[in-house]
C-alpha cells in the first residue's frame, strides 16, 4: 500500500478529514528522532512559507531554540518512516505513536491565535 494510501486508512480510521501533506515542503522537527527516541509526537498547524505544518518530535518537549531542525517530508523515508502514515492528518490534529501504540486525536488549541 502507497503511503497516501495509509494516510488516507489513518484519517478514516479517526473521522478525519485526509489533507495531502507535499513531502517537498518543510516539517519542524527534532535531531533525535534519527536516533531512536520514543514516542513519537507530531502535531500539524497552519501550513505557511513553504512548510507543511507538522512539527514532529520525540521523547520530552523542549523550548530550546534549536529544538526543531527544517527538513524536507521526503527525508522521513531516511530518517523514520513510521511517521509517514500519519502526514495526512489536517491541521488541528496529533499523534503519539510507537511501534507498538497509536493515539490519534484533535486538539482545537493548536488551531488558537496567540
Amino acid at each position: 500500500m502507497c503511503i497516501e494510501e495509509q494516510q488516507k486508512e489513518i484519517c478514516k480510521k479517526y473521522l478525519a478529514d485526509f489533507l495531502k501533506c507535499d513531502l517537498s515542503l518543510k516539517i519542524g522537527i527534532s535531531l533525535n528522532i534519527k536516533s531512536g527516541v520514543r514516542p513519537i509526537h507530531g502535531v500539524r498547524v497552519k501550513e505557511e512559507k513553504g512548510t507543511s505544518g507538522w512539527y514532529i518530535w520525540a521523547g520530552d518537549y523542549s523550548d530550546a531554540p534549536d529544538f526543531y531542525v527544517p527538513l524536507h517530508g521526503l527525508h522521513l523515508y531516511e530518517w523514520e518512516k513510521i511517521i509517514l502514515p500519519y502526514l495526512g492528518l489536517p491541521e488541528g490534529w496529533r499523534f503519539l505513536i510507537t511501534e507498538d501504540y497509536e493515539d490519534v486525536w484533535y486538539d482545537p488549541e493548536v488551531l488558537c491565535e496567540k
